[in-house]
């Protein structure tokens, strides 16, 4: 029996609207095959929301998201903002905002490596072959979300990294169940040996640890862990890491897969979950049909599996895009070197290949 469900698009700034019009095309195709009923709405945030009210988290937009089953959010940002640290409202408090509001505590970002892709990293293919992992990071505390100041001179600055017991607790039970059913190992990243926060983080996954026998867990400083995760990624599960760490080390992740443009996010917390593609507002291809809409296709197989527990109907949306490159398809960010071994496509086309292996 079919589900019905009403998801809110946020397209954003820059190739925001180009790749979450795949995403969109892409869930639509699998409400009709599958026989669900999924009901769309837009709304405003980042630049676009401060352009139209004067606010990167309208008011409409955030009620919008409250009434919805699931966020697909595209990307934020704008190089004006870039250029003028001084600015007092910027694209990316909305993005903070709306996390607190719906009370997005984890940050899930699966690394999943198509082995046609394998040649698009910088790193060698033996070395990345056969990683798969989950990171979960913590998304509503931290240095992000602590006191900040500024000296009167304007010359001395801090930010506050701040944790409470019971944020650790909540994502550390996430991560634990995820690796229940996955390699049953988890590595907690932190800065234990510097950090009075990093210490209460240790703490808490310790207790946490116990509940869960079954599961292998590692501990493992942020420096060290960087450097593992490029010189030997396969050795790695389940990663649980707090939220400046984890923006970090995500990011670099994604050099695993090949391009940012490969991968996909979800948000969570106990209510209505965000989906959307790791890579930013890309001002200096928006508009010119360069933009990759993988990440944003797959963050909606992501919303399926995790926020309606389709999982038939997201292995069917991951099963396309690995036909799509198996066949040579790719867009510019991910082509290697032999491009006479490759069709490179721009959105609109490689869009349309994956519906069509739908």
């Amino acid at each position: 029996m079919g589900i019905k469900k009403h998801i809110l698009v946020i397209p954003g700034d820059g190739i925001g609207p180009e790749v979450t019009t795949w995403g969109k095309a892409v869930l639509e195709k699998i409400g009709q095959d599958f026989g669900h009923e999924f009901t769309f709405d837009e709304a405003l945030m980042g630049h676009a929301g401060i352009e139209a009210t004067g606010n990167p988290l309208p008011d409409e937009t955030l009620a919008k998201a409250k009434a919805s089953d699931a966020i697909l959010f595209g990307a934020i940002g704008h190089i004006k903002y870039d250029n003028d640290p001084s600015a007092k409202v910027r694209p990316e408090q909305g993005l903070l905002k709306i996390r607190k509001e719906l009370g997005l505590y984890a940050n899930l970002r699966p690394i999943m490596l198509f082995d046609e892709l394998l040649d698009a990293s910088s790193l060698k293919p033996e070395i990345l072959k056969g990683t798969d992992i989950l990171f979960f990071r913590e998304l509503t505390g931290d240095v992000y979300f602590g006191e900040k100041k500024r000296s009167e001179d304007r010359n001395t600055a801090s930010d506050l990294m701040i944790y409470s017991r019971y944020e650790v607790e909540r994502i550390a039970i996430k991560a634990y169940e995820a690796a229940r059913v996955r390699g049953k190992r988890l590595c907690s990243v932190d800065k234990a040996n510097v950090l009075e926060a990093s210490r209460l983080w240790r703490e808490v996954v310790q207790e946490i640890a116990k509940q869960y026998p079954d599961v292998e867990t590692e501990h493992m400083f942020i420096d060290n862990a960087a450097m593992q995760l490029v010189k030997n990624p396969k050795k790695f599960d389940v990663v649980l890491t707090a939220n400046l760490f984890g923006d970090i080390l995500t990011d670099e992740a994604s050099q695993i897969a090949g391009s940012m443009g490969m991968l996909a996010s979800a948000s969570v917390g106990d209510g209505t979950g965000f989906f959307e593609p790791i890579h930013g507002s890309a001002h200096d291809i928006a508009g010119q049909d360069k933009a990759n809409p993988l990440a944003s296709i797959l963050s909606v197989a992501l919303m399926l599996e995790i926020s309606f527990g389709l999982k038939d109907e997201a292995k069917k949306i991951t099963d396309a895009i690995d036909k799509t490159l198996k066949d040579g398809y790719r867009t510019g960010d991910i082509a290697d070197a032999n491009t006479d071994k490759v069709k490179i496509l721009g959105t609109t086309a490689m869009g349309q290949k994956v519906l069509e292996y739908l």
